[in-house]
């Protein structure tokens, strides 16, 4: 059951989403992006640099996408998925990352931030 009838209604979301509600949800994630890019260490920093990378947010989750370009990089970030779940759990709980492989080796590999913990005990 939806909650959104308790609230006030300068509190509910707006009827409409228009152009500038786009261009600040936009602007968050570019913001969040930055933030987090400094909060990474150095070699994490270094790693990112090598792929594409961008953070984007739906009304729950933050997603950070990798694109890999080779899979070399690939490998270096999928090795480096605690550090980076570790940076991004500070922005928050739900948050998920998804790493891309270079085109035609494979599909995308998805883990949330809650689930790291299992995926380092496997590495």
């Amino acid at each position: 059951m939806s909650k959104f009838h308790l609230l006030p209604p300068d509190d509910l979301p707006p009827a409409e989403v228009t152009k500038q509600d786009g261009i600040l949800h936009l602007e968050l994630e570019q913001s969040t992006g930055r933030c987090f890019y400094q909060a990474c260490d150095r070699i994490t920093q270094a790693l990112l640099s090598n792929c594409q990378w961008y953070l984007t947010t739906n009304a729950t989750t933050l997603m950070l996408i990798i694109d890999c370009l080779d899979i070399v990089s690939y490998w270096h970030i999928v090795s480096n998925i605690p550090q980076l779940g570790n940076r991004l759990e500070r922005f928050s709980a739900k948050a998920k990352i998804r790493v891309h492989p270079p085109f035609g080796k494979g599909g995308p590999f998805e883990i949330s931030v809650n689930e790291i913990s299992a995926y380092r005990d496997w590495l």
